[in-house]
């Protein structure tokens, strides 16, 4: 199977993670998109609510859109969630996979500074989410990288139809798609001052929240 990554905090998981998510599925005609959420993020200190009420609302999103599914393999560890040691251990534990690693834009100009980013390639292939229009600057050295990796979703395709061959991995896939403006830092300061976020979360997101009374001022 064709398994797409998106991991996040998912504090609390919102409509800008879900619709991205069902899009790229869509285009790189993946089986399944699995969200895994983070345990102990390596460039954040902490979350605002704990690991248990984060999985459970990414269980209910995958309730609600059968295409995701949960992917709880960082939420379990008590180490910080270094993403080439998850993919080493996704790609041992489902060795039948193929994985497309989803990343925005601002994550792919930082990679240098994840920790052994260069073995991603050897593990998956890279979804680079860009907004219409926007390019990397031509001086940016990860720009270079993008030169040598990048290729079109339609000819990725093509090839990937001809081999199913693990040894392909290493592509980064630019694709376009229609990026929701919402952080989960606006649904928090909405939620706080009591505003509707109805157009921000699902419908199940909001019940739970409502429920368990989270991101209270």
């Amino acid at each position: 199977m064709r398994i797409g990554i998106l991991g996040g905090t998912f504090d609390p998981i919102h409509l800008g993670h879900i619709r991205p998510a069902l899009e790229i599925k869509t285009q790189l005609q993946l089986d399944e998109v699995w969200l895994m959420p983070n345990h102990v993020p390596p460039h954040k200190q902490s979350t605002n609510v704990d690991s248990q009420h984060r999985v459970a609302m990414v269980e209910q999103v995958c309730l609600q859109y059968s295409e995701l599914k949960l992917c709880d393999i960082e939420i379990k560890r008590h180490t910080p969630s270094y993403t080439v040691v998850t993919l080493q251990q996704l790609t041992q534990t489902y060795p039948q996979h193929q994985f497309y690693f989803i990343m925005g834009m601002d994550s792919f100009i930082n990679l240098p500074s994840w920790h052994l980013w260069q073995q991603l390639f050897e593990l998956c292939h890279i979804v680079l989410c860009k907004r219409p229009g926007w390019h990397l600057e031509t001086s940016h050295p990860m720009q270079k990288i993008l030169n040598k990796k990048a290729i079109s979703s339609a000819t990725h395709l093509a090839k990937s139809q001809v081999s199913q061959s693990h040894s392909t991995f290493g592509s980064i896939i630019p694709v376009e798609i229609n990026l929701q403006d919402i952080s989960s830092t606006q649904v928090r300061k909405k939620l706080q001052s009591n505003e509707d976020v109805s157009n921000l979360i699902a419908p199940c997101t909001e019940n739970y929240i409502q429920q368990h009374q989270l991101y209270l001022p």
